[in-house]
C-alpha cells in the first residue's frame, strides 16, 4: 500500500504564490508518472499538470506559464509551484501517482487533497 500526502494549501491573495508538496510513503514501491489535479465546487476534477519519472512535463492551458510541476525521485515527492494566482484557481488540489508495489501491476493512487483559496 502507498499513501500520498499533500501539503501547502492556503488562503492567498490574487497575484500571490503557493508551493504544494505531495510525498509518497510505503514500502517496496516504484513511482512512474505523477500529476496534480484540482476540483472546484460544482466542477469535475481536472488535470492541472503531469510529470514523467524522467521529468517531462505537460500543463493544462489555464495554468501554462504560471504553474511549474517538479519532482524529487529520491524523496518520492512531487511539487507544484503556483505563481500569479487567480480567483479561478481556487479548488481542492489532489496529488496523483502511477505506482507499482513489488511485483503487482501498476495502480493509480490519490492523495486526500489540499485546499487552495485565492481571494482578497
Amino acid at each position: 500500500q502507498v499513501q500520498l500526502v499533500e501539503s501547502g494549501g492556503d488562503l492567498v491573495q490574487p497575484g500571490g504564490s503557493l508551493r504544494l508538496s505531495c510525498a509518497a510513503s510505503g514500502s517496496s514501491f516504484f513511482i512512474y508518472g505523477m500529476a496534480w489535479y484540482r476540483q472546484a465546487p460544482g466542477n469535475q476534477r481536472e488535470l492541472v499538470a503531469f510529470i514523467t519519472r524522467g521529468g517531462s512535463t505537460n500543463y493544462a492551458e489555464p495554468v501554462k506559464g504560471r504553474f511549474t510541476i517538479s519532482r524529487d525521485n529520491a524523496k518520492n515527492t512531487v511539487y507544484l509551484q503556483m505563481n500569479s494566482l487567480k480567483p479561478e484557481d481556487t479548488a481542492v488540489y489532489y496529488c496523483n501517482a502511477d505506482v507499482t508495489v513489488g511485483p503487482t501491476p501498476r495502480v493509480n493512487y490519490w492523495g486526500q487533497g489540499t485546499q487552495v483559496t485565492v481571494s482578497s
